[in-house]
């Protein structure tokens, strides 16, 4: 054999090669490789919206929590007048039957006291006619005398 010969066969062999394999394998090879890289591609720009939509959704939740805070601000606070307006009307209220009873219980003690003065008026009325019974030695006739004991009464 001869070296030239098997070298000139090699580099027939190898073109043909190179040719099929530019012609058959490496244009299925070129556009997966193209697809591939258009899919990482969709896929690198699908992260970066999302990463946005994120970002944006993340800003709207802030945005929200803020307006829940103040909101739920607004309403303890609102809740907090409310109590304290109820404690007062509470107050008023329990002052002003306070003076109700206080006024009845007035009301009550001076019937107590004019019937206490009128019961009083009525033993000064009867000591006094014993008084005078003792002192004159004889009876004195209650009924007899009821107008000088009236007028005693309210001379009392």
């Amino acid at each position: 054999m001869n070296i030239n010969g098997t070298l000139l066969a090699q580099a027939i062999v190898f073109a043909l090669l190179v040719l099929f394999t530019m012609k058959f394998v490496w244009p299925p090879i070129a556009a997966a490789l193209d697809e591939r890289a258009s899919k990482i591609a969709d896929g690198l720009s699908a992260a970066d919206k999302a990463k946005s939509e994120l970002s944006s959704a993340n800003k709207r939740v802030e945005a929200e929590l803020v307006k829940s805070r103040t909101e739920t601000a607004a309403r303890l606070a609102d809740a907090e007048r409310r109590g304290q307006a109820m404690v007062e009307e509470a107050k008023a209220k329990a002052s002003e039957e306070g003076s109700k009873i206080i006024a009845a219980a007035k009301v009550e003690a001076e019937q107590q006291a004019v019937k206490a003065r009128e019961a009083l008026r009525e033993q000064v009325a009867a000591l006094a006619v014993k008084g005078a019974e003792q002192i004159l030695r004889r009876e004195v006739n209650a009924s007899v005398h009821a107008d000088l004991l009236g007028r005693l009464k309210t001379e009392l």
